[in-house]
């Protein structure tokens, strides 16, 4: 087999073996609904009020987004790694042609569909639910695919160094959710403290936020954030693969 079959092949079984869990099917697709219905919908924006959810409600657009370029991939690849250790799959993997490489590829593919479905729902339940005006960019394209890339790379190291999926799901929440409220999604930098400002620079999420904001709301510069996180894409994604075990 080519490295195209093999990784081909890998797809269609992940992608399978995500379909068969009704469970994860839901939430993947409507808990960023949830968000949006709750955040969006009920509580809505104050532009003229002060604390949270004060900027119109296009600028959430980003955070919105994040949620599931964040947690879906993060989540997935990092339990997916911890549960064929468990079932020393890593060790049947080792005897086929399939690379680690080949392996990551195929399951990040699957996880770019999945964060794209995820999103183009999102996007038209913000555009039903509220007034946001934004407009629908080509560039929202590569954003969620290379976003996706850079936290199934992290996934996949989170997946090697915690020790159950348990420990992968408490790991990826501890980074998820102070990252997804501090890279410029859903709390305006304004409102954070000066020091801040290097540690968001630090955050892979802030340069998909603000690429995405840029693309889609104010028309700003996007392509050094789409580069950066081509960049961190890059690298994530070697680490990823070459975290992944032989055997286990």
């Amino acid at each position: 087999m080519s490295s195209h079959a093999r990784t081909r092949a890998e797809f269609v079984a992940a992608w399978y073996s995500f379909v068969r869990r009704r469970t994860a099917v839901f939430f993947t697709f409507f808990f960023p609904v949830i968000l949006i219905v709750i955040f969006g919908a009920l509580v809505t924006t104050d532009p003229t009020g002060g604390g949270l959810f004060t900027e119109p409600p296009e600028y959430y657009l980003p955070g919105y987004l994040a949620v599931v370029v964040l947690f879906t991939p993060l989540s997935r690849v990092g339990s997916t790694v911890a549960r064929h250790r468990e079932g020393n799959r890593f060790e049947k993997l080792a005897t086929t042609p399939l690379s680690r490489t080949e392996w990551l590829l195929a399951h990040t593919l699957v996880n770019a569909i999945l964060v794209g479905i995820a999103s183009a729902i999102l996007i038209g339940v913000l555009w039903l639910l509220t007034d946001a005006t934004f407009s629908l960019s080509p560039l929202l394209v590569p954003f969620i695919g290379v976003g996706t890339a850079v936290f199934c790379g992290i996934g996949a190291i989170l997946g090697r160094v915690a020790d159950s999926q348990d420990g992968v799901i408490a790991a990826a929440n501890t980074i998820a959710l102070p990252m997804l409220f501090l890279a410029e999604t859903f709390v305006p930098p304004t409102l954070l403290p000066g020091w801040m400002g290097p540690v968001i620079d630090l955050l892979p999420l802030t340069y998909f936020s603000r690429g995405v904001r840029e693309a889609t709301v104010s028309g700003g510069p996007w392509l050094a954030d789409l580069a950066v996180l081509a960049g961190l894409a890059l690298v994530f994604f070697v680490a990823g693969a070459y975290a992944l075990p032989r055997t286990d």
